[in-house]
């Protein structure tokens, strides 16, 4: 993503052969396309914003299909349309080909700081718990005849989601408070696992797309 980023958007060979490098994991990840799709639709919001772009800015304007439309923000549009569509892709390639806990091992020995991986490992161990209580809450309400159905039912959905989060505060405290009582000290035990870091295997996707982006590059 790094690379990605680097990459001016004008080197749409580049970003081409980006996205055939994406297909190419999917593929090897026999992750479905339609998963990947339905998965990338959460940067809706953001595509919608960068379609508005090209309508407001300075400087130049070019024709567009009969629309006038500003040169600058046209590319930043597409720059963002772009590079978060790949990022998004390839976040959904890592989550599903790597375990929660790997990734975590991995941010660990990139010196992600203790705080933020506490944060994470916590969040990945108690997610099912949360999702448990709610599913709990929501056989309550049917089972009192409550169904949700239009505005009305707002108010009772925002009190079931203020009731979850009181209870999981109160749950990651009592937590907090069992850990230090066992001499917690901030930092979460070191899990080395036993495994071996390939670097020649991490820097060969980052590598060949670094490759793709200079080599493209000169040809602008």
């Amino acid at each position: 993503m790094l690379v990605v980023v680097a990459t001016p958007i004008q080197n749409y060979v580049a970003y081409i052969c980006f996205l055939l490098i994406i297909l190419i994991l999917t593929r090897l990840a026999q992750i479905p396309f339609r998963t990947l799709f339905l998965r990338s639709l959460i940067e809706i919001p953001f595509i919608l914003f960068a379609i508005l772009m090209p309508f407001f800015g300075t400087g130049e304007k070019v024709d567009f299909f009969g629309l006038s439309l500003y040169e600058s923000g046209l590319l930043a549009g597409a720059s963002i349309i772009a590079k978060g569509t790949i990022g998004v892709f390839m976040s959904i390639i890592l989550s599903g080909t790597t375990s929660a806990r790997a990734i975590l091992k991995g941010l660990a020995r990139l010196k992600i700081p203790a705080p933020i991986l506490g944060i994470a490992s916590f969040m990945t161990r108690y997610l099912n718990v949360v999702n448990n209580e709610l599913i709990r809450m929501r056989i309550a309400r049917e089972s009192r005849g409550f169904q949700a159905k239009g505005v009305r039912s707002w108010r009772v959905l925002s009190q079931t989601l203020g009731a979850v989060f009181i209870r999981s505060y109160e749950r990651g405290e009592r937590v907090y408070l069992a850990m230090l009582a066992r001499g917690f000290q901030g930092k979460m035990p070191a899990d080395n696992g036993g495994h071996k870091t390939d670097l020649q295997s991490a820097f060969l996707l980052p590598g060949a797309a670094g490759i793709i982006s200079v080599a493209t590059g000169l040809f602008l």
